[in-house]
């Protein structure tokens, strides 16, 4: 027989019965709805069900169809937040003619999304011809450009599913006032996306995990299945928001513009769409888990948490980072070890709470069952954060390791509470003890607000790249490409932030042939830093480049990079641009 669900009458039961804690859902209120649409949710429910019961509703067909789904959904390759590394024209340069193309060169492949180039008197010119060759994104530049200063917009989405933008300046001929570009934060885009961060991970933890433990552990009363509907009916909605609101964030738009098609073809473009398809898939499973046939509960509550630890696993800065092999099983195993926990806490404390004498059985096998858990959990936390972080340094000095703070300090408590309950509570509850119910239930009740700020603080990092990412960046070299009539010169700083640095630079003529210099000099000057400039001598290793070692930059910011470059006894030739270089 198909299972199939009536949503409408679901969602009216629902809300009739809202009190998590009063009421009931009748099966009598199932009905069997048609579904059309190639290749929806219902559809690819109704060919996983198809291949469990062909397998005799083992759970071992139904897994095989899911991690395939789950192996064809994962990207071809992956990374780490993406950071601009270099451009041409750099930052802040002026040319002498208008560039052919620019150039944007990233720690990692990215996508580009929106480029916009805006003119000196602020009227903006869409660039619609680029390139991608490996890390850098070569744009075409479609008309002769005037003197002042222009603004390249850029952009771009990383492989984990994040977009970054951000704008470029360089003048022609003579720097004028920058046309206005606006770079303000659009918080209310951040956070709704935040907010539906948090109601997705509220679906995949508490609604899937749920009812995977109404399935496995114990039968509890109807208010306990009640909640876990509607944790993943809230999962839903939020899955479905939260594609659009990564389109709106990819394109930059604002929230008005939600509605539009292109919103949210971009965002089911990226990564992300991935994790949300599987979410949907881990949400359509449990749900079915609760109010489909008894007979399949265990099977699709099952196959519920398996795809709950894939749609983590599908996209964000954990899964993205390499080793692929390592990270991606970690997020999983995270991401069920999570579910498991969480899931179990509300159908528990109301069990407790309302069926003391029935809850014994539950209370055993989840006690029984959770420090394999914790061990496993605490293993993978380890080594993401092992991997993300890299050196105990940035848990300070970057809003990702704070955020990390933060959440070690809530799991702390949060253990500690588990410990007390596991070890002074339990056996108290089973005997029946009144008043040593009531604590544990309370103790619950805790845990249950305690994960919800962890879900606040996960969803936080949505919007922060990791220390990895940002020493990949920080591994970088800064470097310009300096042009005049008579020559010109590409300067590479490596690597691009202050400290020990070497310089590595390339002469050419004015149209970009060999230039046989007899010597090169390099100085760097910062004029409002107090600092006399520093000066050395390049030296020629015979591969082509001239070089600069054993340099020392003492602080970050925008410098002045100056070439001496003699052609003759009696001839010399000095280029200069500005140059970034970044903190530490």
């Amino acid at each position: 027989m198909r299972t199939r669900w009536n949503i409408r009458r679901l969602a009216s039961s629902f809300c009739r019965g809202s009190d998590l804690f009063g009421g009931a859902l009748h099966s009598k209120e199932r009905a069997a709805v048609p579904c059309d649409g190639d290749m929806s949710l219902a559809s690819l429910l109704r060919t996983i069900c198809a291949a469990g019961k062909q397998t005799g509703r083992s759970a071992i067909g139904l897994l095989a169809a899911i991690m395939l789904l789950a192996v064809i959904a994962a990207p071809g390759q992956a990374f780490a937040h993406a950071a601009l590394v270099t451009t041409d024209p750099a930052d802040g340069a002026v040319l002498g003619q208008s560039p052919a193309q620019f150039s944007l060169t990233f720690s990692e492949p990215v996508s580009p999304l929106v480029l916009t180039l805006v003119r000196p008197d602020g009227t903006p010119v869409p660039l619609t011809s680029f390139r991608l060759s490996g890390q850098t994104v070569e744009i075409d530049n479609p008309q002769v450009l005037g003197a002042g200063t222009h603004v390249l917009n850029w952009r771009v989405v990383s492989a984990d599913g994040h977009p970054l933008g951000g704008p470029l300046l360089f003048s022609i001929g003579a720097a004028s006032a920058a046309p206005i570009v606006s770079e303000a934060v659009d918080w209310g885009l951040r956070s709704a996306i935040w907010t539906g961060k948090i109601l997705l991970y509220v679906g995949l933890f508490l609604g899937v995990g749920g009812a995977f433990a109404i399935a496995w552990l114990a039968k509890v009363g109807r208010s306990g299945q009640r909640f876990a509907i509607a944790a993943i009916l809230c999962g839903l909605v939020a899955a479905s928001l939260s594609l659009g609101l990564q389109g709106l964030d990819a394109l930059g738009a604002p929230l008005t513009h939600l509605a539009q098609p292109v919103v949210w073809q971009t965002g089911l473009g990226t990564s992300f769409g991935w994790t949300v398809l599987i979410a949907l898939m881990a949400l359509g499973l449990g749900l079915l888990s609760l109010v489909g046939p008894r007979a399949d509960a265990r099977l699709f509550a099952l196959a519920g948490l398996v795809c709950a630890g894939a749609a983590l696993a599908a996209s964000g800065h954990a899964s993205a980072a390499e080793p692929q092999w390592l990270t991606r099983p970690m997020v999983f195993l995270h991401g069920v070890g999570i579910a498991f926990w969480t899931g179990a806490l509300v159908p528990l404390g109301l069990a407790v709470r309302r069926q003391p004498a029935e809850a014994g059985l539950f209370l055993r096998r989840f006690s029984r069952a959770i420090p394999y858990v914790v061990v496993g959990l605490t293993a993978a936390g380890i080594v993401l954060a092992a991997i993300q972080v890299q050196t105990p340094r940035a848990l300070l000095d970057t809003a990702y390791g704070r955020l990390l703070l933060v959440k070690l300090a809530l799991l702390i408590f949060l253990f500690t509470l588990a410990a007390t309950n596991r070890w002074k509570l339990t056996a108290p509850t089973e005997a029946g003890e009144t008043e040593v119910q009531r604590r544990l239930v309370r103790s619950i009740g805790v845990e249950v607000l305690i994960v919800l700020a962890i879900f606040g603080v996960a969803a936080g990092w949505r919007f922060t790249p990791p220390p990895r990412a940002l020493a990949i960046a920080a591994a970088q070299p800064a470097s310009i490409h300096i042009y005049t009539l008579k020559a010109m010169a590409d300067l590479s700083i490596t690597p691009g932030h202050a400290g020990p640095v070497a310089a590595s630079i390339v002469v050419m003529t004015g149209d970009f042939g060999p230039l046989d210099a007899k010597e090169v000099t390099l100085v760097l000057s910062k004029s409002d830093s107090g600092i006399e400039p520093i000066k050395r001598p390049a030296t020629k290793p015979g591969d082509g480049t001239w070089r600069v070692d054993d340099l020392v930059i003492p602080v970050a910011g925008r410098w002045t990079a100056r070439l001496e470059i003699l052609l003759s006894d009696f001839e010399m030739v000095k280029i200069e641009a500005p140059i970034d270089i970044r903190a530490e």
